[in-house]
């Protein structure tokens, strides 16, 4: 019987102390300081995000951006544009370790775009690898390179050439985006810009665009300018027509759109790996 009175007693114990509400001393309550209290309430509300003008943008470290075409063999009788456009892809392979060795890490145009208008982080040594002209060894031998250290490149299509022999074809374009890797425009059929007008501009823009994104599924927000030339006229159109950056090569960005005419450098075939990491720091000289 005492058992069964003490653990009535225990029973209605904890029962009323279940029923008690907690509280907590005024003395063991933080005041916030008043004078702190409107940084407080600034910290609470959503902070909008930076967008730079033109000069803001300019002011931003360049990332250095290198821009491929061909990656095959030549001889040493081959002409000079051949020699300059055109990376054996043994030099390629030493030249993806190198920057890999020296620590870069490969960004996408999408990043680029942040950073440069938004102030987002890049990882540390940021380098953009991409592609032009659509030939198929960017496929067989640039992104199969590049995976080795996780590398992911941009590769401009010109759409005349899709399906084509030696060409990007519309299954390998589409693996390259499934992959990780940013797929952009390059025209339909590589004419300059500079030279064009009236339905040009829906035929070398518009329609690329829509033919790539049916292709891969997704935005296509990015182009390059055949031969690196541009000209002020096709900014307002390159605009109008969805995209958000445009590159060019290493020539003088324009102050009014620097995000329209984004620098690349060309890896030429006649470089050593030593001269095009060299040039890497020549060209981009304020490079991130």
């Amino acid at each position: 019987m005492k058992i069964q009175g003490f653990l009535g007693a225990m029973a209605l114990f904890l029962m009323l102390g279940c029923q008690q509400k907690t509280t907590t001393p005024d003395s063991m309550k933080t005041a916030i300081p008043e004078e702190e209290k409107d940084t407080v309430a600034i910290l609470k509300e959503p902070q909008k995000e930076i967008t730079n003008d033109a000069a803001a943008i300019l002011a931003r470290k360049e990332v250095p951006i290198l821009c491929y075409h061909n990656i095959k063999d030549f001889s040493a009788s081959a002409g000079e544009m051949t020699k300059t456009y055109t990376v054996k892809p043994a030099a390629f392979a030493e030249q993806m370790k190198a920057l890999s060795d020296a620590g870069y890490h490969s960004i996408l145009p999408d990043q680029l775009y942040d950073y440069l208008l938004h102030n987002k982080p890049l990882p540390e040594k940021p380098v953009m690898i991409t592609f032009d002209d659509t030939r198929g060894e960017q496929y067989s031998i640039g992104a199969a390179e590049m995976k080795k250290y996780n590398f992911k490149g941009v590769f401009f299509v010109m759409t005349v050439s899709i399906n084509r022999p030696n060409y990007l074809s519309e299954a390998e374009i589409k693996e390259l985006s499934d992959s990780g890797n940013a797929i952009a425009a390059h025209t339909w059929d590589h004419h300059m810009v500079t030279k064009y007008s009236g339905e040009d501009w829906n035929t070398q823009l518009v329609k690329p665009k829509a033919k790539l994104e049916a292709i891969i599924g997704k935005p296509i927000n990015y182009f390059a300018y055949p031969f690196g030339l541009w000209n002020a006229a096709a900014i307002p159109e390159i605009k109008k027509s969805g995209y958000n950056m445009a590159f060019i090569l290493s020539t003088k960005r324009d102050s009014l759109n620097p995000l329209f005419t984004v620098r690349r450098m060309i890896v030429s075939g006649n470089w050593t790996t030593e001269r095009m990491m060299q040039s890497i720091e020549g060209t981009f000289k304020n490079a991130k």
